[in-house]
């Protein structure tokens, strides 16, 4: 699976993938279950790097892609990456939940979170951020206007998913293959959980419990009323109040 991440400590646009795929794989023809895998970094990186850059050479033929360069300029750009050294970073997961904090930081999570903010006024954004260079902390300073422009450039286009499957986890051979897969791991796959309802939302992320009014007590449900009948008897009553 592909997981995007697009935002740096700065909030600026700083767009790469986070590839997560298993350390087995499925042999179709012999019907058995190949573990583990070894991945060679340069062997990947040298796959990557060929993949990458010869879609974005194809990307503008096929007007997929639209670039200010020219195609000389874009020629040249895209030889020189081709031509440098690709940095790729390879760890292992020990169990779900590590990968689930991991990848959830990039899918569910704002680009910035509410504690790193120092000031907001009219004028003005402050936040704090990581300086690596320098080793500890820095206050950015953004005007409304810069803010706001900085932030929607991490706002996904609709219907855009922040996460792609590809494999045995894409949604076309996951049907086929899912019981064949967990039968030979030897587990049973459990059922989906339930989604987290609005109200349970709100009170685990923001502390507000929603059905709760002002003055302590707790809302329910009674029913629900038609739009139209209420605003014929609202009128009825202007009329009478009158």
């Amino acid at each position: 699976m592909v997981v995007q991440h697009t935002f740096g400590r700065r909030l600026n646009f700083n767009p790469h993938l986070h590839i997560l795929v298993s350390a087995g794989g499925l042999q179709e023809s012999e019907g058995c279950w190949i573990a583990p895998l070894r991945f060679e970094k340069d062997a990947l990186m040298h796959m990557w790097r060929y993949a990458a850059v010869t879609y974005l050479r194809e990307a503008p033929k096929a007007k997929v892609l639209t670039s200010e360069w020219s195609s000389e300029e874009l020629t040249v750009v895209l030889t020189t990456q081709y031509e440098r050294w690709w940095n790729i970073d390879i760890d292992q997961f020990k169990s779900k939940w590590q990968f689930l904090r991991y990848a959830g930081r990039y899918i569910r999570h704002p680009p910035i979170a509410q504690h790193r903010f120092e000031e907001i006024t009219d004028r003005e954004v402050q936040f704090w951020r990581k300086d690596l260079k320098q080793k500890r902390r820095v206050l950015a300073r953004y005007s409304i206007e810069e803010f706001v422009a900085t932030l929607a450039e991490h706002v996904p286009d609709h219907y855009r998913h922040a996460i792609r499957y590809f494999g045995l986890l894409a949604p076309g051979s996951k049907r086929q293959t899912c019981a064949a897969l967990f039968a030979l791991l030897g587990q049973e796959k459990r059922p989906r959980p339930s989604r987290l309802s609005w109200e349970n939302s709100l009170r685990k992320h923001f502390g507000v419990d929603p059905l709760v009014d002002s003055g302590g007590r707790s809302m329910h449900w009674i029913g629900r009323t038609d739009p139209v009948a209420a605003y014929r008897r609202s009128r009825r009553f202007l009329f009478h109040f009158r």
